[in-house]
């Protein structure tokens, strides 16, 4: 499997998720956070802030796919 079979919107993903953006692919790890939008480390996808945005892109949070495991 490549990591690229398993996709799922952000709704049904674990909370420890790793998420991907579905414009630019550009990944959001809970445990890096987000250095460019200021989000700590361990911030879930979950509890990102509802006007959060892809920080290559801009695509909204929508757009994130979870990735396989």
């Amino acid at each position: 499997m490549s990591g690229f079979e398993n996709f799922g919107p952000p709704e049904v993903a674990e909370p420890d998720a790793r998420m991907e953006c579905g414009v630019c692919w550009r990944p959001y790890d809970p445990a890096e956070g987000d250095s460019v939008r200021q989000i700590a480390p361990g911030t879930p996808f979950s509890a990102l802030p509802e006007n959060w945005r892809c920080p290559t892109c801009d695509a909204p949070r929508e757009r994130f796919l979870a990735l396989s495991p």
